[in-house]
Protein backbone atom coordinates (compact mmCIF):
# COMPACT_ATOMS: atom_id res chain seq x y z
CA UNK A 1 0.00 0.00 0.00
CA UNK A 2 1.23 3.47 -0.95
CA UNK A 3 1.72 5.32 2.37
CA UNK A 4 0.82 8.60 0.63
CA UNK A 5 -2.68 7.19 0.04
CA UNK A 6 -3.64 5.53 3.34
CA UNK A 7 -6.95 3.78 3.70
CA UNK A 8 -9.79 5.71 5.35
CA UNK A 9 -9.75 5.52 9.12
CA UNK A 10 -12.65 3.70 10.82
CA UNK A 11 -13.52 3.54 14.51
CA UNK A 12 -15.22 0.37 15.75
CA UNK A 13 -16.93 -0.12 19.09
CA UNK A 14 -17.97 -3.45 20.57
CA UNK A 15 -20.78 -2.57 22.94
CA UNK A 16 -20.78 -3.87 26.49
CA UNK A 17 -24.19 -5.45 25.91
CA UNK A 18 -22.73 -7.37 22.97
CA UNK A 19 -19.60 -8.80 24.58
CA UNK A 20 -20.92 -9.32 28.13
CA UNK A 21 -24.08 -10.59 29.75
CA UNK A 22 -25.33 -7.36 31.31
CA UNK A 23 -27.73 -9.26 33.57
CA UNK A 24 -24.92 -11.14 35.30
CA UNK A 25 -22.01 -9.24 36.91
CA UNK A 26 -18.53 -9.77 35.42
CA UNK A 27 -19.74 -12.28 32.84
CA UNK A 28 -18.30 -12.05 29.33
CA UNK A 29 -19.36 -13.87 26.18
CA UNK A 30 -16.20 -15.65 25.00
CA UNK A 31 -17.78 -17.03 21.83
CA UNK A 32 -18.90 -13.53 20.78
CA UNK A 33 -15.46 -12.06 21.49
CA UNK A 34 -13.81 -14.82 19.44
CA UNK A 35 -16.19 -14.29 16.51
CA UNK A 36 -15.86 -10.49 16.50
CA UNK A 37 -12.06 -10.69 16.67
CA UNK A 38 -12.13 -13.18 13.80
CA UNK A 39 -14.26 -10.87 11.65
CA UNK A 40 -11.95 -7.95 12.40
CA UNK A 41 -8.95 -10.12 11.43
CA UNK A 42 -10.69 -11.24 8.22
CA UNK A 43 -11.34 -7.62 7.25
CA UNK A 44 -7.69 -6.71 7.86
CA UNK A 45 -6.64 -9.73 5.77
CA UNK A 46 -8.88 -8.63 2.89
CA UNK A 47 -7.82 -4.98 3.23
CA UNK A 48 -4.05 -4.77 3.76
CA UNK A 49 -3.24 -1.41 5.29
CA UNK A 50 -6.65 -1.10 6.96
CA UNK A 51 -6.66 1.68 9.56
CA UNK A 52 -8.81 0.98 12.60
CA UNK A 53 -9.23 2.12 16.19
CA UNK A 54 -11.16 -0.34 18.34
CA UNK A 55 -13.09 0.55 21.47
CA UNK A 56 -15.22 -1.56 23.77
CA UNK A 57 -17.70 -0.97 26.55
CA UNK A 58 -17.56 -2.36 30.08
CA UNK A 59 -20.95 -4.06 30.15
CA UNK A 60 -21.56 -6.19 33.23
CA UNK A 61 -17.98 -5.62 34.40
CA UNK A 62 -17.66 -1.87 34.97
CA UNK A 63 -21.28 -0.71 34.94
CA UNK A 64 -22.35 -2.62 38.06
CA UNK A 65 -19.87 -1.07 40.56
CA UNK A 66 -20.10 2.26 38.69
CA UNK A 67 -23.83 2.33 39.32
CA UNK A 68 -23.42 1.28 42.95
CA UNK A 69 -20.87 4.00 43.73
CA UNK A 70 -22.21 6.65 41.27
CA UNK A 71 -18.65 7.06 40.04
CA UNK A 72 -19.52 9.06 36.92
CA UNK A 73 -21.11 11.79 39.04
CA UNK A 74 -17.95 12.32 41.10
CA UNK A 75 -15.47 10.78 43.52
CA UNK A 76 -14.75 12.50 46.82
CA UNK A 77 -14.98 10.32 49.94
CA UNK A 78 -12.69 7.42 50.82
CA UNK A 79 -15.60 5.08 50.01
CA UNK A 80 -15.99 6.77 46.62
CA UNK A 81 -12.32 6.16 45.85
CA UNK A 82 -12.66 2.47 46.75
CA UNK A 83 -15.52 2.34 44.25
CA UNK A 84 -13.36 4.16 41.69
CA UNK A 85 -10.72 1.44 42.09
CA UNK A 86 -13.30 -1.33 41.76
CA UNK A 87 -14.59 0.13 38.46
CA UNK A 88 -10.97 0.47 37.28
CA UNK A 89 -10.26 -3.18 38.12
CA UNK A 90 -13.39 -4.43 36.41
CA UNK A 91 -12.82 -2.36 33.25
CA UNK A 92 -9.21 -3.57 33.03
CA UNK A 93 -10.32 -7.16 33.61
CA UNK A 94 -12.66 -7.12 30.61
CA UNK A 95 -10.02 -5.37 28.50
CA UNK A 96 -7.60 -8.23 29.19
CA UNK A 97 -10.18 -10.69 27.87
CA UNK A 98 -10.71 -8.56 24.76
CA UNK A 99 -6.96 -8.30 24.15
CA UNK A 100 -6.57 -12.08 24.49
CA UNK A 101 -9.24 -12.63 21.83
CA UNK A 102 -7.56 -10.13 19.50
CA UNK A 103 -4.17 -11.77 20.00
CA UNK A 104 -5.58 -15.23 19.30
CA UNK A 105 -7.08 -13.87 16.08
CA UNK A 106 -3.61 -12.71 15.03
CA UNK A 107 -4.31 -8.98 15.24
CA UNK A 108 -1.50 -6.55 16.20
CA UNK A 109 -3.59 -4.97 18.94
CA UNK A 110 -2.27 -2.67 21.66
CA UNK A 111 -4.37 -1.35 24.55
CA UNK A 112 -4.22 2.33 25.50
CA UNK A 113 -5.55 2.49 29.05
CA UNK A 114 -7.59 5.70 29.36
CA UNK A 115 -7.15 6.09 33.14
CA UNK A 116 -3.37 6.24 32.69
CA UNK A 117 -3.32 8.83 29.91
CA UNK A 118 -6.35 11.12 30.17
CA UNK A 119 -7.28 13.95 32.52
CA UNK A 120 -10.86 15.24 32.58
CA UNK A 121 -12.69 18.38 33.67
CA UNK A 122 -16.41 18.15 34.49
CA UNK A 123 -16.75 14.80 32.74
CA UNK A 124 -15.03 15.92 29.52
CA UNK A 125 -11.56 15.10 28.20
CA UNK A 126 -9.29 17.99 29.19
CA UNK A 127 -5.90 16.53 28.25
CA UNK A 128 -4.91 13.46 26.24
CA UNK A 129 -1.56 13.09 24.50
CA UNK A 130 -2.54 11.29 21.31
CA UNK A 131 1.05 11.04 20.05
CA UNK A 132 1.62 7.39 21.06
CA UNK A 133 -1.73 6.27 19.66
CA UNK A 134 -1.07 8.06 16.36
CA UNK A 135 2.36 6.44 16.06
CA UNK A 136 0.75 3.05 16.71
CA UNK A 137 -1.70 3.68 13.86
CA UNK A 138 1.10 4.75 11.52
CA UNK A 139 3.00 1.57 12.40
CA UNK A 140 0.05 -0.56 11.32
CA UNK A 141 -0.99 -1.53 14.84
CA UNK A 142 -4.55 -1.70 16.16
CA UNK A 143 -5.04 0.76 19.06
CA UNK A 144 -7.66 -0.34 21.58
CA UNK A 145 -9.41 2.00 24.05
CA UNK A 146 -12.29 1.33 26.43
CA UNK A 147 -14.67 2.92 28.90
CA UNK A 148 -12.70 3.61 32.07
CA UNK A 149 -12.40 5.70 35.22
CA UNK A 150 -10.65 9.06 34.77
CA UNK A 151 -9.20 11.57 37.21
CA UNK A 152 -11.24 14.78 36.98
CA UNK A 153 -10.12 18.21 38.21
CA UNK A 154 -13.67 19.15 39.26
CA UNK A 155 -15.29 15.84 40.19
CA UNK A 156 -12.24 14.16 41.68
CA UNK A 157 -12.91 11.17 39.47
CA UNK A 158 -15.44 10.22 36.82
CA UNK A 159 -16.06 7.70 34.03
CA UNK A 160 -15.66 8.29 30.31
CA UNK A 161 -17.51 5.93 27.99
CA UNK A 162 -16.08 4.63 24.73
CA UNK A 163 -18.33 7.14 22.95
CA UNK A 164 -16.79 9.94 25.04
CA UNK A 165 -13.33 8.77 23.98
CA UNK A 166 -14.35 8.39 20.33
CA UNK A 167 -15.82 11.89 20.41
CA UNK A 168 -12.45 13.37 21.36
CA UNK A 169 -10.44 11.08 19.08
CA UNK A 170 -12.64 11.70 16.05
CA UNK A 171 -12.31 15.48 16.29
CA UNK A 172 -8.52 15.05 16.12
CA UNK A 173 -8.04 12.00 13.87
CA UNK A 174 -10.97 12.63 11.46
CA UNK A 175 -12.24 9.08 10.78
CA UNK A 176 -14.57 8.44 7.86
CA UNK A 177 -16.89 6.16 9.82
CA UNK A 178 -17.69 5.34 13.44
CA UNK A 179 -19.25 1.89 13.75
CA UNK A 180 -21.11 1.13 17.00
CA UNK A 181 -21.90 -2.59 17.24
CA UNK A 182 -24.39 -3.60 19.93
CA UNK A 183 -27.12 -6.20 20.39
CA UNK A 184 -29.78 -3.76 19.19
CA UNK A 185 -30.26 -3.64 15.39
CA UNK A 186 -30.34 0.15 15.51
CA UNK A 187 -32.47 2.94 16.94
CA UNK A 188 -36.13 2.09 17.40
CA UNK A 189 -38.82 4.62 16.47
CA UNK A 190 -41.25 2.99 18.92
CA UNK A 191 -39.17 1.81 21.91
CA UNK A 192 -40.03 -0.28 23.92
CA UNK A 193 -42.33 -1.97 21.34
CA UNK A 194 -39.35 -2.24 18.97
CA UNK A 195 -41.22 -2.89 15.75
CA UNK A 196 -40.05 0.06 13.60
CA UNK A 197 -36.38 0.82 13.00
CA UNK A 198 -35.09 4.29 12.15
CA UNK A 199 -32.70 3.89 9.21
CA UNK A 200 -31.48 7.49 8.95
CA UNK A 201 -31.16 10.22 11.58
CA UNK A 202 -29.98 13.81 11.28
CA UNK A 203 -30.06 16.56 13.94
CA UNK A 204 -33.24 17.88 12.29
CA UNK A 205 -34.99 14.55 12.96
CA UNK A 206 -34.16 14.45 16.66
CA UNK A 207 -37.27 16.24 18.04
CA UNK A 208 -39.51 13.78 16.18
CA UNK A 209 -37.95 10.76 17.85
CA UNK A 210 -37.18 12.24 21.29
CA UNK A 211 -39.70 9.99 23.05
CA UNK A 212 -38.27 6.86 21.46
CA UNK A 213 -34.74 7.50 22.70
CA UNK A 214 -35.02 5.70 26.00
CA UNK A 215 -32.08 4.40 28.04
CA UNK A 216 -31.06 0.76 28.01
CA UNK A 217 -33.12 -1.64 30.10
CA UNK A 218 -29.91 -3.02 31.61
CA UNK A 219 -27.61 -1.03 33.91
CA UNK A 220 -25.83 1.60 31.83
CA UNK A 221 -24.28 4.46 33.78
CA UNK A 222 -23.17 6.30 30.64
CA UNK A 223 -26.59 7.14 29.25
CA UNK A 224 -27.78 4.29 27.04
CA UNK A 225 -29.10 4.74 23.50
CA UNK A 226 -30.24 8.35 23.90
CA UNK A 227 -26.73 9.45 24.81
CA UNK A 228 -25.21 7.45 21.93
CA UNK A 229 -27.54 9.07 19.40
CA UNK A 230 -27.00 12.62 20.65
CA UNK A 231 -23.23 12.19 20.78
CA UNK A 232 -23.20 10.57 17.35
CA UNK A 233 -25.18 13.38 15.76
CA UNK A 234 -23.04 16.06 17.41
CA UNK A 235 -19.92 14.30 16.17
CA UNK A 236 -21.27 13.97 12.62
CA UNK A 237 -21.85 17.72 12.67
CA UNK A 238 -18.32 18.43 13.93
CA UNK A 239 -16.37 16.15 11.56
CA UNK A 240 -17.13 16.85 7.87
CA UNK A 241 -18.32 13.79 5.95
CA UNK A 242 -18.46 11.53 9.00
CA UNK A 243 -21.13 8.86 9.29
CA UNK A 244 -21.96 7.02 12.50
CA UNK A 245 -23.65 3.62 12.27
CA UNK A 246 -25.51 1.99 15.17
CA UNK A 247 -26.11 -1.65 14.28
CA UNK A 248 -26.27 -5.16 15.67
CA UNK A 249 -23.08 -7.19 15.82
CA UNK A 250 -24.93 -10.23 17.18
CA UNK A 251 -25.24 -12.11 13.88
CA UNK A 252 -22.21 -13.88 12.38
CA UNK A 253 -20.72 -11.81 9.57
CA UNK A 254 -22.55 -8.58 10.48
CA UNK A 255 -19.45 -6.71 11.66
CA UNK A 256 -17.42 -7.78 8.64
CA UNK A 257 -20.17 -6.69 6.24
CA UNK A 258 -20.44 -3.25 7.83
CA UNK A 259 -16.65 -2.82 7.85
CA UNK A 260 -16.67 -3.51 4.13
CA UNK A 261 -19.22 -0.78 3.52
CA UNK A 262 -22.62 -2.44 3.85
CA UNK A 263 -25.37 -0.30 5.36
CA UNK A 264 -27.09 -1.67 8.43
CA UNK A 265 -28.98 -0.38 11.42
CA UNK A 266 -29.32 3.39 11.90
CA UNK A 267 -27.10 5.86 10.06
CA UNK A 268 -26.37 9.18 11.77
CA UNK A 269 -25.18 12.06 9.59
CA UNK A 270 -25.12 15.85 9.74
CA UNK A 271 -27.45 16.06 6.73
CA UNK A 272 -29.83 13.68 4.99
Amino acid sequence: MNPSHPQPLQFVKWGGSLITDKNNPATHRPEVLTRLAGELAEYCHRQPGARLVLGHGSGSFGHVPASRYRTRQGVHSSQDWLGFLEVWRQAASLNRLVMQALQKAGLPAMAFQPSASILAREGQVAAWDLGPLQVALEAGLLPVVYGDVIFDSQRGGTILSTEDLFDYLARHLKPERVLLASIEPGVWADYPNCSELIHQLTPQDLPTFEQALQGSVATDVTGGMASKVRQGLALAGAVPGLEVLIFSGASPGALLAVLEGQMAGTRLTAEG
